[in-house]
């Protein structure tokens, strides 16, 4: 079967039905530049999406030393050919006609281009005088989570090994960090328990705060693909919104922003009260259920339902799916990690899994999604608030392994603290104590809260701010000293997904101009720096990609995330394998704890884990005393109310997300045709009973304002629930008169309302718990909100506003049961 479809109209595609058990049939998407042909093509080059963190497996179209296009690896685990629309046009933006392509150094207040000998000698300079001035303290780094495992690699030696700074992060606290904390604080250690095969075979899916269908578009065709065969799963949606999920759900719930803890517990109780409970299961591999039955004895869904604002009978119909369930999978994103007490929800979702039995088994298991391509990376590379491997800095037997590898001394390797997290990397940044702040691949000027005070942060003339990227974004217009980056297909490395499966991408072009791949810029500060090791040898001594890789291998031997079974030869086969992969599972390992809890253990784990009310750590000894037999901890938590609720100045809760079309700051869909055009502006979302109370009507200009700042877009009336307004944090100012900061028309982030708040065990701002109001600006007189009609932005049922459509230039085939070899 060949068809082409408009993928911004349909951005899933037409469906492929499968069963229980089955294997997920194959389709072949694919899009080339009109005007070429499959026979035009010289070469395909293999690779994986980097526009969101499924891990899609493709092949990129080169003619004439040009990207031409794409299309899907039939033969991969993770997509079976499948592509997004990100994934199909996302391409594009690589030849922007913006592209960083030389280095540009601040000098007299402009930033004025130089060459690279010029702007790698200023940040060593300044390296070196900030070390000898101030100590390593005084150097901070904040990274992405587009980068490639070999470069976060390197990174982290730079930065604990060479330089000895603890101030080391990632834009991955934004969106990662609770998955990775829920899944320590429950099992030990980091790492997915489930794998996206368990789609496959489950009879129950629960989806907390996940919208699969923008988020993770491929993932989402799998589902859509199950519930279109015989004996489907039924599914569970909680969302405030009215997602392409919760409109197939089974059962869907749409609480008060900031009441997941509370919602969580009543399903607990239920499960509990109907004695749901798989007591073997739990008695074997868990500790603390008689602390959680406790716990949440209290809550039964009456009392939550007051809390949430949903009803009872509802609630009680949701645990009757997940209580009722033989194999259920549970996911969970940014609508509970982005949420207040964001890593207690998330362990409240582990906790359903556990007592219930359902978990190392096929369709069974609990995905602590990632939000971006290589946010696993950072965790696994210590480039976040972790050490390399999973590694606990509380443990000197884990410190001393580690300074093994790198051929350091242990006291080299700070652990007098934590890693530093990134909001209190820019803390230091703001008090002094944090004088270089080197930035790669991440646009903090628009993704962070409270954005006139990030903008107040980066522009201090005492702070060097280095900004490494592929265009001058509105962080880069702020920066000291700007370094061009090469991106995705002009350079090699590897990444790994929300699953755990590890793909190979390849150089298929050269970049642009001088810009240069960020581990050849890693490599010359190194070697700049002259980092040694207690032998008097480079610190850093791999030279390429691949000698990182087997650097990083050797690093991970023997931990939870080991690499030690792969290499560069294996990953350019047919698909990705999932880790961990060695001598023992040579084929990598589909899902984890499938025979206990295997890194739990005092000896073993990566934390001994922090109270989920405040975040103090527990200790060595307390965790010794609680799980000396490494098991699973089912650990309780209290409700407690946002800490900026609604009130008569500001009466609507505020809540920021994703669009399909969009990926984080729209640095790169931004400059996307199709993507673009589907939505290309900023635009605000509220429900029709609270639209009519403000007499506001579809496409009226409206302001939303936070005690903070303030937002103007066009009004989309949705299913939202009543009480709250949406704002999607992707649209900056790169692409206005101002640049970098709002003009005299109002802002157009959505983080210039958000507030600065954490969760006090993830370290992960709260971008859904605001409060807000909304007020007219000017009628609508013929505009519309700009807002795509086929996601969760669609307009509320009657609403006459015409359908997103990409039209001729977004047509992409879809081949089912196609050779892998045919593009045509």
């Amino acid at each position: 079967m060949r068809e082409r479809v408009d993928r911004i109209a349909e951005p899933w595609g037409d469906r492929t039905p499968y069963g229980p058990g089955g294997p997920w049939p194959v389709r072949v998407d694919a899009f080339l530049e009109p005007g070429v042909d499959a026979d035009e093509v010289d070469r395909w080059v293999p690779t994986a999406s980097l526009l969101h963190s499924n891990g899609d497996a493709m092949d990129v179209a080169v003619a004439d030393g040009r990207i031409v296009g794409v299309r899907g690896r039939a033969g991969d685990r993770v997509n079976r050919g499948r592509l997004g629309p990100k994934d199909l046009f996302g391409w594009q933006a690589n030849r922007a006609a913006d592209r960083l392509t030389r280095p540009l150094l601040r000098r007299d207040g402009r930033l004025v281009e130089t060459d690279w000998a010029t702007a790698m000698s200023a940040v060593v300079e300044r390296s070196k005088r900030l070390l000898r001035e101030r100590g390593p303290g005084s150097i901070g780094f904040y990274t992405s989570g587009q980068l490639f495992l070999e470069e976060y690699y390197t990174l982290a030696v730079i930065a604990r090994a060479g330089l000895g700074t603890n101030h080391l992060d990632g834009n991955t606290r934004l969106c990662t960090a609770t998955a990775a904390e829920a899944l320590k604080e429950t099992f030990g250690c980091d790492g997915q328990p489930a794998s996206y095969t368990d789609v496959d075979h489950c009879d129950t899916l629960a989806l907390f705060g996940h919208n699969a269908a923008e988020t993770q578009p491929v993932l989402w065709m799998r589902v859509l693909d199950r519930l279109a065969g015989s004996d489907p799963p039924r599914l569970l949606c909680v969302d405030p919104r009215p997602t392409p999920v919760a409109r197939h759900a089974t059962v869907h719930l749409a609480p008060r922003a900031g009441t997941n803890v509370a919602l969580l517990n009543a399903l607990l109780h239920e499960v509990v009260r109907t004695d749901r409970v798989d007591h073997d299961f739990v008695e074997r591999h868990t500790v603390g259920y008689d602390e959680l039955a406790e716990r949440v004895a209290d809550c039964p869904p009456s009392w939550a339902a007051g809390i949430c604002d949903v009803p009872a009978a509802r609630i009680e119909q949701a645990a009757e799916l997940l209580g009722g369930a033989e194999r259920l999978l549970s996911t969970v994103l940014q609508g509970v990690y982005q949420s207040h007490q964001a890593t207690a929800a998330a362990c409240q979702v582990n906790n359903l899994q556990l007592i219930r039995g359902m978990l190392g088994r096929p369709g069974c298991g609990v995905l602590q999604m990632n939000g971006q391509p290589t946010a696993e990376n950072t965790r696994e590379c210590g480039a976040d608030g972790d050490l390399p491997g999973f590694r606990n800095w509380e443990n000197d037997r884990h410190v001393a392994e580690l300074a093994r590898v790198w051929n350091v001394e242990p006291s080299r390797i700070p652990h007098y603290a934590p890693p530093t997290p990134a909001m209190q990397i820019l803390r230091y940044a703001e008090q002094g104590s944090i004088r270089m702040l080197w930035i790669t691949g991440t646009n903090l000027a628009v993704s962070l809260p409270e954005l006139r005070r990030i903008r107040d942060i980066l522009g201090q003339e005492r702070l060097f701010t280095v900004v490494q990227d592929l265009y001058l974004t509105e962080t880069a217009r702020l920066a000291d000293l700007v370094l061009p980056a090469a991106t995705w297909a002009e350079k090699t490395g590897t990444f790994t997904n929300a699953d755990r499966t590890v793909h190979l991408s390849e150089q298929a072009v050269d970049p642009p101009g001088e810009a240069r791949p960020d581990l050849e810029i890693l490599l010359d500060y190194a070697r700049r720096m002259d980092f040694r090791d207690r032998d008097g040898r480079p610190l850093v001594h791999w030279h390429d990609a691949e000698s990182a890789f087997e650097a990083w291998k050797d690093c991970s031997r023997g931990r939870p995330c080991d690499y030690s079974g792969l290499d560069y030869g294996r990953l350019r086969g047919a698909s990705g394998i999932q880790w961990p992969c060695t001598r023992e599972a040579p084929d990598g390992t589909e899902r984890l704890y499938t025979e206990g809890i295997t890194w739990a253990a005092p000896d073993t784990c990566e934390t001994y884990g922090k109270d989920l009310v405040t975040g103090a750590a527990v200790s060595e000894t307390e965790y010794r005393a609680l799980n000396p037999d490494g098991r699973a901890v089912l650990k309780a938590a209290q409700y407690l109310p946002p800490h900026e609720p609604a009130d008569a100045r500001y009466p609507l809760q505020l809540t920021t997300g994703r669009t399909l079309y969009h990926f984080h700051t729209r640095t790169k869909t931004g400059r996307v045709p199709q993507l673009n055009a589907a939505a290309p502006d900023v635009w605000v979302e509220l429900s029709a009973a609270e639209a009519a109370a403000r007499q506001l009507g579809e496409g009226d200009l409206v302001e939303v304002t936070s005690p903070r700042g303030s937002v103007r877009g066009r009004l989309r009336i949705t299913g939202i629930r009543d009480g709250m307004v949406f704002l999607p944090f992707h649209y900056g100012y790169w692409d206005t008169p101002q640049g970098d900061r709002p003009g005299a028309d109002g802002g157009r982030a959505a983080n210039e309302t958000t507030i600065t708040d954490w969760d006090p065990v993830s370290k992960q701002p709260l971008f859904k718990t605001a409060a807000a109001r909304i007020a007219l600006v000017a009628r609508a007189d013929g505009h519309r909100a700009p807002a795509p009609t086929t996601t969760a932005s669609a307009p509320a049922d009657g609403a006459s506003v015409p359908p997103t459509t990409g039209g001729p230039e977004a047509v992409a085939a879809q081949h089912a049961d196609a050779p892998e070899g045919d593009a045509s």
